[in-house]
Parts: C-alpha cells; sequence; structure tokens
C-alpha cells in the first residue's frame, strides 16, 4: 500500500496542477484527487490492466473535475457578490512547475497559468473546452491523448482546442515579464499600505487600478469594483489604519504565481488575502479574497466581525 501510495504521489503535483486549474478551488482539487486516488486502488484491486498510469489518472481527474464544474455552475450563479478562485500559495516559478517542466519558458506559462485573472477568464468556458485548452496549450497532450480523455474524436478535440483559445487569447491577462520588479512594486505597496500613506500609494497604481473583493456574502466585503488610483490608494491607507488599530500586520506572500500578501490577526489567523497583478511597472489590479470558506487551507482563520468590533479597544 505504501509503495502504490508513493506511486501515485509521484504523479500528484501533474494531477492536482491540473484540477486546481479545472475548478480554480483548492479545496475540490483536493477532493477530485482523493476520488481518483479512490477509484485507481478499486481499480487495481479487481485487476485491471492499466498500461500508462499517468494517462489513466490524468483521464479520471479531467473527468471528476468536468463534472464538478458541470454542477458548480448553478451554485456559482447564486454566489453573493463576487466570485474568486481559492487563494493558492506558491513559490518561484520553479517550485510551481517544477515537477512538470525544466523548460523556463514553459516555467513561466505554467506560472502565469495559475493566476486569478487567467482562472477568472477560464470560467467562461464550457467544462469540455476548458479541459481541452488546458489540456493541450498548458500541460502538453496531443489531441489524440485529449479525444480519448474528453470521449470524442481527435479532430473535435481540435477543434474545441481551437475555440477555446480564441477566447482566452481575446482576454488573457497580461503580466509584467520579471518576477523580481513585480516583488519590488509588492514591497512598496505594502509598505505604503502599513504606513497609510496615500500618495505613496498612488504612485505605484495604474491610474485605471481596479479593486475585486470576495466575501461571499459570509462578511462585509465591496459589493463593486473600485475603479481609479485615488480611491484605490485612499482605501488601502485607510485599513493600514485600521490595521494597526488592532495589531494586524501583513505578510508578504506569492499567491497564485503572483505578488500578494496575508493580512493575519494579532495570533497569527488569516483574515484577508491581497493578491496584485503588475502591468507597466504598476499595479493594474487588486483581488482581496476575505470569504472565510476560502481561506481555511492557510491556516486559522480570523474572526473579521472580532477584529473590526475590537478596534479601539485593543
Amino acid at each position: 500500500m505504501n509503495e502504490e501510495r508513493e506511486t501515485f504521489e509521484s504523479l500528484r503535483p501533474l494531477l492536482f496542477a491540473i484540477a486546481y486549474r479545472m475548478l480554480a478551488t483548492v479545496s475540490d482539487a483536493e477532493d477530485v484527487l482523493q476520488e481518483a486516488y479512490l477509484r485507481w486502488r478499486r481499480a487495481v484491486d479487481e485487476g485491471v490492466v492499466i498500461a500508462s498510469l499517468k494517462a489513466w489518472l490524468s483521464t479520471v481527474v479531467t473527468r471528476l473535475a468536468m463534472d464538478h464544474l458541470r454542477s458548480a455552475r448553478a451554485r456559482r450563479e447564486e454566489y453573493v457578490g463576487l466570485w474568486l478562485p481559492e487563494p493558492l500559495p506558491t513559490g518561484a516559478p520553479e517550485e510551481i512547475a517544477g515537477a512538470l517542466t525544466a523548460d523556463p519558458h514553459e516555467r513561466a506559462e505554467l506560472t502565469d497559468s495559475l493566476s486569478m485573472a487567467f482562472l477568472l477568464v477560464l470560467e467562461r468556458l464550457s467544462p469540455i473546452e476548458r479541459a481541452a485548452f488546458l489540456l493541450h496549450d498548458v500541460f502538453g497532450y496531443t489531441h489524440e491523448e485529449i479525444a480519448r480523455i474528453i470521449e470524442t474524436t481527435p479532430t473535435n478535440a481540435r477543434q474545441i482546442a481551437s475555440r477555446a483559445r480564441k477566447h482566452v487569447q481575446a482576454e488573457r491577462p497580461r503580466f509584467d515579464p520579471s518576477p523580481e520588479e513585480r516583488d519590488r512594486l509588492a514591497e512598496r505597496f505594502f509598505a505604503a499600505v502599513t504606513l497609510g500613506d496615500v500618495d505613496a500609494l498612488v504612485q505605484v497604481l495604474a491610474d485605471d487600478v481596479v479593486l475585486h473583493g470576495d466575501g461571499g456574502g459570509k462578511v462585509p466585503q465591496w459589493a463593486t469594483p473600485i475603479v481609479g488610483a485615488d480611491r484605490v490608494a485612499r482605501l488601502f491607507a485607510g485599513l493600514g489604519k485600521q490595521m494597526g488599530e488592532v495589531r494586524a500586520h501583513i505578510e508578504p506572500r506569492t499567491i497564485n504565481g503572483q505578488p500578494a500578501a496575508v493580512v493575519l490577526d494579532p495570533e497569527g489567523a488569516v483574515a484577508v488575502v491581497w493578491v496584485l497583478d503588475v502591468v507597466d511597472g504598476r499595479v493594474s489590479a487588486i483581488r482581496s479574497v476575505i470569504n472565510p470558506e476560502k481561506l481555511g487551507h492557510l491556516g486559522r482563520v480570523a474572526d473579521v466581525r472580532a477584529l473590526a468590533a475590537s478596534r479601539g479597544r485593543v
């Protein structure tokens, strides 16, 4: 059993990479991987001959993810406020994709395909389009392999991937190419937030910067996107002041391959995650995930309402 588990774990980076990009939630991706493992164990016990475990598990994970997406569509339509992907902690590009490819360009592509902006573009695709596009353009599967996975012909698989590609290319996000530049700008942004420095914030924000918030109806969050450097700068300067009042602090992270930060309460519980898009040397978009149901995999979750109520008493 241990040997079989180790065999499965050796393929986990690839399988999780597929599942998370399909579903954009860590918990659902983990559920899919667990179900795929159980199905593999049952197949082994039943004496099923598996010529390629990678191909077999990729097929199972993709089909499970497609089924889950179909059922999730209705739930997301009923979601309160803006829906954002679950934040995924990531390291440097080579750590994100090191088990999948050694090519630097391919690693960069894999990293950008994790971004919240990219995952939100994928949300506009049907489950079968999403699968065909990701398997071919991101993971390098052939159309013949994809056809077997999504149960169609190679010609149809090619057409589905091509149709999806056109949609993605029309809306694909653009990021600054240097992670070092992104990180330096993020450092300036978070330092300015901590100081409550409006002018310093305006300097690092694009004129048309957009702030998106996801509270899921569980905690207060902005009802609509906030646009413009001055408005966003003043809002974050105010948040920095409020954080100081309750002794919360910012911990820089890399989330979904992008510069980000986790805001922690005085006991180290996670209150909110901020993820930045950086384009042309400025922060072009900020995504704020405060829905507690999307933060549990990052650690203990803070009681944001209690934290806000404690202002002035700390």
